[in-house]
């Protein structure tokens, strides 16, 4: 038990790195000050560039998946997986470093995903793509994707679960769940986008030349 909690919080202080913040300042500039003011990956490609994006990105990414992996190696008790995802989600969003002002948890939350259930997540992905090849709005990707990985998780659960299929085809509850409040949590905080997507002026992406 000790291990377990000891996992969990330093999921918190591991999924609170601000990824984008460091990026932003080993290029002179606070990313907080500049573009969109977020932190997360979208924002430093706008600011600073596609390479610096996609390394803030998986650095997000990293962020939710290394916290699962460990809890799932050093901890014994499933729940301990969950606990170490949500966690290290809302560090991300909360981030101790930043006076608790942080992104709003995609990348994080889809790094921790990936490693508890791979085959909601991807759909998951694969859907953000489609939906941004579409429209160029990385809110409304992002949103649709949130609210895909708990509709991915609970289709599998309810279809392979009774089957007793392979284990990558499986969800557990607790994931469904945990799946559900993360992503309502993550389309609580793109709020500000939807109201601007709804009034026709959320801006569309453009990278930086």
């Amino acid at each position: 038990m000790v291990e377990s909690i000891i996992v969990v919080i330093l999921a918190y202080f591991i999924g609170a790195i601000p990824s984008g913040f460091i990026i932003g300042k080993c290029h002179g500039i606070d990313i907080r000050q500049e573009g969109s003011c977020n932190t997360g990956a979208t924002n430093v490609t706008r600011c600073i560039g596609k390479q610096a994006g996609v390394f803030c990105f998986f650095c997000d990414f990293l962020k939710g998946a290394l916290p699962v992996l460990a809890a799932r190696f050093l901890a014994p008790y499933a729940w301990v997986q969950i606990a170490a995802f949500a966690v290290a989600v809302a560090g991300h969003m909360f981030p101790v470093y930043l006076k608790f002002k942080g992104g709003k948890g995609i990348a994080t939350a889809a790094g921790g995903a990936f490693a508890i259930a791979p085959l909601p997540l991807l759909a998951a992905l694969a859907l953000w793509y489609i939906v941004f090849r579409i429209s160029r709005y990385v809110s409304l990707a992002s949103i649709v994707a949130a609210a895909a990985l708990p509709a991915g998780a609970l289709v599998l659960r309810l279809v392979f679960d009774p089957l007793k299929a392979h284990f990558l085809l499986r969800v557990q509850w607790t994931a469904v769940i945990a799946f559900a409040v993360i992503g309502a949590l993550a389309v609580f905080r793109h709020r500000s986008n939807i109201v601007r997507l709804l009034n026709g002026t959320e801006s569309r992406f453009e990278k930086k030349k």
